[in-house]
């Protein structure tokens, strides 16, 4: 369930602006796209585990958060 440390590498090298960018809201939000993709799969599977029901929840408006940051601050960005 949680993203391996190659996949993490991966990821950051494709939307950071470098290969060990973590902080950059791009790479910070495909991380958090990933991680919603995988938790709602697992979701589905297992419709009682409300514990990882809301910190999908949480997840989803972290992401919606920076992107509103991103959209205000970068509009070329976003």
């Amino acid at each position: 369930m949680a993203l391996t440390p190659q996949a993490k590498k991966e990821i950051i090298s494709k939307y950071g602006s470098s290969a060990t960018d973590t902080g950059s809201p791009e790479a910070q939000v495909a991380l958090l796209s990933k991680r919603i993709d995988e938790i709602t799969e697992h979701l589905q599977t297992n419709k009682k585990d409300h514990h990882n029901r809301r910190g999908l929840l949480l997840m989803v408006g972290k992401r919606r958060r920076i992107l509103q940051y991103l959209a205000k601050t970068d509009i070329e960005r976003y």
